[in-house]
């Protein structure tokens, strides 16, 4: 992607950044799961088979976000829109770059875009890390270390295994477009260490392929499971830290994003969930929730949890035929604009600062998560950015809604939330659909589809849509 000077200058005038004080700067966190379906968690779904204590506690100890939105429904935009602060469509990056295109040179958050880490490090002095998965751009110049990070550990495609073949001392299950001896349904290997599934109709993407894991700008060989293995380099990063300097730590675990696969004690854990994909997720969502919990004993430790702003959320819905994620009791899954796959768990906490044990039901999107930082870090930005800062509401210093609308788009799908009026576009064969309309304050499924009875409150939001819209980069369709 080719950026010119007079594109960089005007994106550089609109971001003003100056420092409000020597007030204390708390640290900042970021947990990101892959993944992850609305209705996995046990604070948001109590009957789930799937307990996840030490991420709920984050919840007990700040707010959980029922209406808890990401800018996109898959990987790759949303995090851009997470880590600038600003509508992904605004600046070119609509799709998901998967296998080789991760290594296209234009296949990346664009160079003139503002991170917050860079921000964070270069106006308040935090030390910096990414840890987990990039998905940001797989060539040099899209490299984290050159995006704000000081520290990276991890790896920069859509996805990795947690253990590289064969796959010791776990289970793993993999997508087939056929099965061995012409069988359909699933093949177990003997020992039932390995599942073949034709479910889907396709074979399981070749994450590994030129995608190694790198320890800052080196490749490393990694034995351990990924998700411990990202534990112990944040852990590591934390008491690094201590207490004597701010930081920044985007923790993005690959878990619960395929390849399926669970460590032996955790699969003897769900012995009672009887089918075996369900029994995977399972132990892949248990061990991502005991890392979460010796991520916080780390913090903890070190006598700052006080002083740090604590997010849990995950990048997109659950891909329900393919991990069993589920989004109940929303509409859709990962890919779509439906709720399943746009609204997630969201959590958040800041002792003294952010009340326990709250409950905030109005929308709020990923890309408040930049400004929210940014004001905890004494840094003040100008209007270019989608996000506001969220700590005035959860304070009730500011009255209403943090947003009046919310707008995604994804080339033909398209969506807008006003209020609790939401109005969505599926593609069909390729082209732009018709655009439905739904009440999710009676409607979170979105089941009643009031275009016909209500074409006056549709017609008023497509215009709103068609209005933003036209702020945006038309999209470059790959």
């Amino acid at each position: 992607m080719k950026v010119s000077f007079a594109s960089l200058f005007l994106f550089a005038s609109t971001l003003t950044i100056s420092l409000s004080g020597n007030e204390s700067r708390p640290n900042v966190i970021f947990i990101i799961a892959d993944d992850l379906g609305y209705g996995e968690l046990s604070c948001q779904n109590p009957t789930t088979d799937i307990p996840t204590p030490a991420i709920d506690s984050i919840a007990n100890n700040g707010v959980r976000f029922t209406n808890g939105y990401v800018s996109a429904p898959f990987c790759a935009a949303s995090r851009a829109g997470l880590i600038t602060g600003r509508y992904q469509t605004r600046f070119g990056f609509e799709f998901n770059p998967i296998g080789p295109r991760n290594e296209d040179p234009d296949a990346g958050l664009p160079v003139n875009q503002k991170t917050l880490a860079d921000l964070l490090r270069d106006e308040a002095g935090y030390t910096t890390a990414l840890i987990g998965k990039w998905h940001l751009g797989g060539t040099a110049h899209f490299h984290p270390m050159r995006r704000g990070f000081d520290e990276f550990f991890g790896f920069l495609h859509e996805g990795h295994y947690f253990r590289p073949a064969p796959y010791p001392g776990m289970t793993t299950w993999l997508r087939r477009k056929t099965l061995p001896g012409g069988q359909s349904g699933r093949w177990i290997s003997q020992d039932g260490s390995l599942i073949f599934s034709d479910h889907l109709g396709r074979n399981e993407p070749e994450y590994d392929a030129d995608n190694p894991i790198y320890l800052n700008g080196q490749p490393v060989v990694e034995r351990e499971n990924l998700t411990d293995a990202f534990t112990r380099e944040a852990i590591h990063f934390i008491r690094r830290c201590g207490n004597e300097r701010p930081y920044f730590l985007c923790l993005t675990y690959n878990a619960v994003h395929s390849p399926m696969q669970g460590e032996k004690a955790y699969l003897e854990k769900f012995a009672g969930i009887e089918d075996i994909q369900r029994r995977l997720f399972a132990a892949m969502l248990s061990h991502l929730d005991d890392s979460v919990g010796k991520v916080l004993d780390a913090v903890k430790d070190t006598g700052t949890l006080e002083n740090t702003l604590i997010v849990f959320l995950s990048d997109n819905g659950g891909p329900t035929r393919e991990l069993t994620s589920r989004n109940g009791p929303l509409r859709g899954e990962k890919g779509q604009l439906y709720e399943g796959g746009i609204r997630v768990p969201f959590l958040m906490q800041l002792p003294g600062k952010i009340e326990a044990g709250q409950v905030y039901d109005k929308p709020v999107i990923s890309l408040d998560l930049f400004p929210t930082a940014l004001a905890l870090a004494g840094v003040k930005a100008g209007d270019s950015l989608d996000g506001v800062d969220l700590l005035p509401y959860l304070q009730d210093k500011s009255a209403g809604s943090p947003h009046n609308t919310l707008f995604w788009r994804v080339g033909n799908s398209a969506a807008l939330r006003s209020g609790d009026w939401k109005i969505v576009r599926a593609p069909v064969k390729g082209a732009a659909g018709i655009w439905e309309l739904y009440d999710l304050g009676t409607d979170p499924g979105e089941k009643n589809n009031l275009a016909g009875p209500d074409t006056g409150r549709l017609e008023e939001l497509t215009e709103t849509w068609e209005r933003v819209n036209a702020e945006m980069i038309p999209p470059v369709f790959r």
